[in-house]
């Protein structure tokens, strides 16, 4: 059923229509002998032509064309559309016990370009989503400085500020692989990802305001939720290219991404990515708290556990075909899509596979690699309704590449969470459809 808006004067347009209704309908005809002249001599390609039939999507006027839409003021803040409604973050329920310590996923196979939108980027919360004014909101630096000092919201803008396009990964994304295919779909086995522009400010830039001592090695940010989130990070990395950002893509940040203020650490685990950040101490050891013991540290098949593996290794994983995003326009040609990301630099290749990993051809990266930002991958194949396996593996700037699953439990066994950028497998049937499985 269609809503239909019937203003007064709506009907210009469509008698306009109408009129030449006639005129259109010989058009299109000629168009189909046209078309079937071509076919005939193998000037087109049956894989790619549009249909040349009248149909009356196009030869008569629709709903849309009849009634005028919602003025300018009718949503003060764009909403996608209506037809777009499933495009949304979804959680799994029986992952976590309660929503408040939990994740949901960026919809990836929804999505195209290297830009997440504000509200499809993923959540990670340890204590909820915290609500602050800016004018409420304060910024302390302490510990093992010249000057204590707390900063305002305006304080902070009155740095020189800064744009970069970075990735944010959780450590656990992909985390309930390592034991096989688990998740059915690329939103829950990859969606722990978004990719935006942060504007912010240099965080070493507001820590020489402070004056770090000569002693001070490391920093502990601390959020102001209600879990207090802190993580150690080594002074090297808080004065090379870690931001105080209080926007993304442009806005202010989301209340779920850490308004008013939150830090970003490109290239390394989100967990330290401090969200309404309200502190950062310095000091001249590791603090190890307890979302730096008890979680976010690599379990070995010998007992033993990795620690400060903060930097998110080389990955990859193919968007469309995949089970939620399935082949349906039938055989022929089709555009298989996907994104890589690196936490050590730029993407310099991306390789992919329709076999399970037996042939690999090169795929075609769309635009600059960015630095520790995720890259667009594109690779066009004609499809005869055979059985497919699709696989991807990225190579970074370091010539870093990505390992098989095999591979990685080979290293470290199957008792980790964190850190698994293995070789992802989408199983395509001859019906379109797709599912999440492992091959040998």
């Amino acid at each position: 059923m269609r809503a239909k808006n019937k203003a007064s004067g709506s009907t210009a347009g469509a008698e306009f229509l109408d009129k030449n209704a006639g005129q259109r309908r010989q058009l299109l005809k000629s168009s189909v002998a046209l078309g079937g002249l071509a076919t005939g001599l193998g000037a087109a390609t049956s894989s790619l032509a549009a249909s040349t039939a009248p149909e009356k999507l196009i030869t008569e006027v629709q709903d849309w064309n009849r009634y005028l839409g919602p003025g300018v003021d009718a949503k003060p803040y764009g909403q996608p559309s209506v037809h777009e409604a499933d495009a949304v973050r979804r959680d799994v329920a029986w992952l976590t016990a309660d929503a408040k310590s939990s994740v949901n996923f960026t919809p990836l196979h929804k999505l195209d370009g290297i830009i997440t939108p504000n509200g499809l980027c993923f959540e990670r919360h340890h204590g909820g989503v915290a609500d602050i004014s800016p004018a409420d909101h304060r910024l302390m630096i302490n510990g093992l400085v010249k000057t204590p000092l707390i900063f305002t919201m305006e304080d902070i803008s009155r740095f020189p500020r800064e744009n970069h396009v970075y990735f944010l990964e959780c450590a656990a994304n992909t985390g309930m692989e390592w034991r096989g295919a688990q998740l059915n779909g690329c939103q829950f086995t990859h969606g722990m990802v978004h990719n935006v522009m942060y504007t912010g400010v240099r965080l070493r830039d507001v820590l020489a305001e402070a004056g770090v001592s000569p002693k001070g090695k490391w920093i502990l940010p601390e959020g102001g939720d209600a879990a207090h989130m802190t993580r150690s990070i080594p002074m090297e990395k808080a004065m090379d290219d870690c931001l105080i950002a209080f926007k993304m893509n442009g806005e202010a940040l989301r209340p779920e991404q850490g308004y008013p203020l939150r830090l970003v650490v490109p290239g390394w685990e989100g967990n330290m990515w401090v969200k309404w950040l309200r502190r950062i101490e310095v000091g001249d050891q590791p603090w190890h708290q307890r979302e730096e013991t008890s979680k976010y540290t690599d379990l070995l098949a010998d007992g033993q556990a990795r620690r400060f593996t903060w930097t998110m290794d080389v990955k990859s994983v193919i968007t469309n075909p995949s089970p939620q995003a399935p082949i349906t326009h039938g055989q022929g040609q089709t555009v298989l899509s996907g994104l890589a990301w690196s936490g050590h630099g730029r993407i310099k290749r991306v390789d992919v596979s329709i076999d399970g990993g037996r042939h690999w051809h090169t795929a075609r990266l769309d635009g600059e690699s960015l630095n520790k930002s995720v890259h667009r991958f594109y690779y066009e194949f004609n499809w005869q309704g055979q059985e497919l396996f699709l696989q991807s593996r990225a190579i970074d700037e370091s010539r870093n590449l990505q390992p098989t699953k095999d591979a990685l439990r080979a290293a470290r066994g199957e008792n980790s969470i964190y850190h698994n950028n293995g070789i992802q497998t989408w199983h395509v049937r001859a019906d379109g459809s797709a599912e999440n499985v492992e091959v040998s």
